[in-house]
């Protein structure tokens, strides 16, 4: 390790007070500024002419506009005297999360334009949000970090796990990757913003609010999705018990989108967890190699 390196570890780690980075000192977030679907808009059952899976992946679309707009306001609130590695990289996150907004609302457009209602679905959405503007700025750093956390783990999963994508249609799968690709990379910003806005609390006080705001996160996440993806499908003229089982199926057994990653998901709770203590980036490389450079 560089001198230069060896200096800026030491001053994120001061700046942190009791709390450790695991961020690696010489990481770097590109801002990879692609363009998906603009040519060939995506089918109506896009990944594997699968009406569950399709749907499940558009429910999750449906959020990030919205959900990424709360990420970077949360992280900005505490962004102020930040050593000036994180200050660059949450510059990058927050580039890196506009894009990604781009992104997803030409798939959500096009998903409309296929005949897909989605209003009550983003006005659920944004009524939520809109609650969070009554709560500390720290609660919303903390379920921002644990909402970044839960795409990092859905993003390393789709990665590690071709077979999640490999039916897809390949631009529409390939904005998923590409999303995937980003979310790991920057999966320690928040989590590190956090650590420098916490610096002066107790480890006890720092883990029960960081652990209380998951466990509420979590339950939220998970059971709006299912609704969003359920709602979509009823679209579809899907419903019934039947229809349910097959989410079920798909999201705990095969492929088992969510249950494959319950144990990256029970680390979050581990005494020093950080978000890098898994070195992803050999993963990040061999994704981006896939991916290419032509959409």
């Amino acid at each position: 390790m560089t001198a230069a390196v060896q200096s800026r570890d030491v001053d994120l780690q001061g700046a942190l007070g009791k709390a450790r980075t695991a961020t690696p000192a010489d990481l770097t977030l590109t801002v990879r500024d692609r363009r998906f679907g603009r040519n060939r808009k995506p089918g109506r059952w896009w990944l594997a002419g699968d009406p569950v899976a399709s749907n499940w992946y558009n429910a999750l679309s449906l959020t990030f506009p919205r959900g990424e707009t709360f990420f970077i306001e949360s992280v900005k609130a505490f962004r102020e005297g930040v050593p000036p590695r994180l200050e660059a990289e949450i510059r990058d996150f927050i580039k890196q999360e506009i894009n990604h907004t781009r992104e997803h609302l030409a798939f959500n457009r096009a998903a409309e334009e296929l005949g897909y209602h989605t209003a009550a679905i983003d006005a659920r959405l944004a009524a939520d949000l809109e609650e969070t503007k009554d709560r500390p700025p720290i609660a919303n750093l903390a379920a921002t970090m644990a909402l970044e956390h839960f795409t990092a783990i859905l993003a390393l999963e789709l990665l590690r796990t071709p077979a999640h994508l490999k039916d897809g249609e390949e631009q529409t799968a390939n904005l998923w990757r590409w999303h995937s690709i980003e979310e790991i990379e920057h999966k320690g910003v928040a989590y590190d913003t956090w650590l420098h806005a916490t610096r002066d609390w107790s480890r006890w006080e720092r883990w029960k609010v960081k652990s209380l705001l998951m466990l509420l996160v979590t339950r939220e996440f998970i059971g709006e999705r299912w609704k969003d993806t359920l709602e979509l499908l009823a679209q579809d003229g899907l419903t019934g018990w039947r229809v349910k089982a097959r989410l079920a199926a798909f999201l705990l057994v095969r492929p088992g989108l969510v249950s494959r990653i319950f144990p990256l998901w029970v680390g979050y709770f581990l005494p020093g967890f950080h978000p890098w203590n898994h070195d992803d980036r050999a993963l990040i490389a061999e994704a981006e190699a896939r991916l290419g450079t032509e959409d």
